[in-house]
């Protein structure tokens, strides 16, 4: 298990958390996990005009492109980023996952699968009034592990208690009406309640997550896209006005998933193994899949594969998968486990990695996606959405150079080495 350690040298003004230091903020310090924010969705917003504060940061403070952790999901890279680690380190490599021990199906929705303690928790632990707002619930317990300070989400504000949420009532608080979870008012509801903690004097450092439920829906220069970046960027000009250092990531890009007709584009690994192995020789589990599903349909860019059947080859598996339409990789667990720094010892047999373009999915009859409503598929998880935005609202002490930029950095940067 890797630890929080202070510098006592420093009147704890330092602390080192799995493996990298981090000094208390001077000023109130907000990160934000824009959800799905694909670098086009940024310039899109930028060429008409409608995100003057997010493009005053691109020109006065940092901008870069940075890899996401894979798989290229929710859940793996908000850990990732408040452990400023990889899910090698902290454990969490999917949103549903597949129990060895028992063999049932799970979805993460508390702490159970943490092996490493938050930069969150660190601040906290040395005085840093600390906060987390997320818009989706599932999220909550994960990042506010062993966290002293305000943890709650916008889908479940109405009701918080100050024994379990650090805040009581937070809809109250923040003076908004609860928000559907099917609208961009989910997101904005985290941004206004990050401001108001902080007017408030309630918090000093503060994580702000918000959901992808736009990018899910349409892409960057739909009318809808840009109406949410201006009124993401109205509330990220407020939060500069508070004198607050900012730092922008995102946890994944988007991609359209559906063929010219908006029929989604998919290859059901499940109804393959199954017409050539027979009915419970495998296992597929599709990680993206969430209390969210009428986003995705729960079809993604990465899936495992379990064997569960005596004697199946594994190389005839491996070669079925790897010959499909739409597999960019198919890769042992192992080899996945080494190629993108995920918990080998909770990897499946085989990870398969989707094509630019292309959802990966179960059995057909897994999936409902008369959910989407007949709207294009739009979905994640794959290399093709690693490329995220890396925005910081004051430049650099010092340039970097031959540095892998990776999204779970931003919290090095905000604390350790803006202006």
């Amino acid at each position: 298990m890797n630890t929080i350690t202070t510098d006592a040298s420093a009147s704890r003004e330092c602390i080192d958390v799995n493996g990298r230091h981090y000094r208390r903020p001077q000023r109130t310090t907000v990160v934000i996990c824009f959800d799905g924010c694909d670098p086009a969705y940024i310039e899109a917003a930028t060429q008409t005009g409608v995100t003057p504060a997010l493009d005053a940061m691109r020109r006065n403070g940092h901008f870069a492109l940075a890899d996401a952790a894979m798989p290229t999901f929710t859940n793996p890279n908000n850990v990732s980023i408040v452990c400023g680690a990889p899910p090698s380190v902290h454990g969490v490599a999917g949103n549903f996952y597949l129990d060895r021990a028992t063999g049932e199906t799970v979805m993460m929705l508390d702490a159970a699968l943490m092996r490493a303690p938050t930069i969150l928790a660190g601040l906290a632990d040395i005085g840093s009034p600390v906060a987390v707002v997320t818009a989706k619930d599932k999220l909550r317990k994960a990042l506010a592990f062993g966290l002293d300070g305000i943890a709650f989400s916008a889908e479940c504000a109405k009701g918080t208690t100050d024994d379990e949420h650090g805040i009581d009532d937070a809809a109250s608080f923040v003076g908004l009406p609860k928000p559907d979870q099917y609208s961009p008012e989910l997101s904005l509801f985290v941004l206004d309640a990050g401001i108001r903690l902080i007017e408030a004097g309630r918090a000093e450092v503060l994580y702000l997550s918000l959901s992808d439920y736009v990018q899910h829906k349409h892409a960057p220069e739909a009318p809808e896209a840009l109406a949410f970046m201006a009124a993401v960027d109205a509330r990220v000009a407020r939060l500069l006005e508070l004198g607050a250092v900012v730092g922008i990531t995102a946890d994944h890009g988007m991609t359209d998933m559906a063929r010219p007709d908006g029929a989604p584009r998919v290859t059901y690994l499940g109804d393959v193994l199954d017409a050539a192995f027979g009915e419970g020789a495998t296992r597929v589990i599709c990680p993206i899949t969430d209390p969210f599903v009428r986003h995705h349909g729960a079809l993604g860019g990465f899936v495992r594969v379990h064997l569960l059947k005596d004697g199946l080859s594994r190389q005839a598996v491996h070669d079925l998968l790897a010959a499909q339409p739409g597999v960019a990789l198919a890769l042992t667990g192992e080899e996945a486990a080494a190629r993108f720094e995920m918990p080998e010892d909770r990897e499946a047999d085989f990870v398969v990695v989707g094509a630019e373009g292309f959802a990966l999915g179960a059995r057909a009859v897994d999936h409902d996606i008369t959910q989407l409503a007949g709207e294009r598929l739009r979905s994640h998880g794959s290399l093709s959405e690693q490329r995220v935005p890396f925005l910081l609202s004051h430049p650099l002490l010092e340039a970097e150079a031959g540095h892998r930029l990776r999204n779970f950095d931003i919290f090095d940067f905000v604390l350790n080495r803006v202006g």
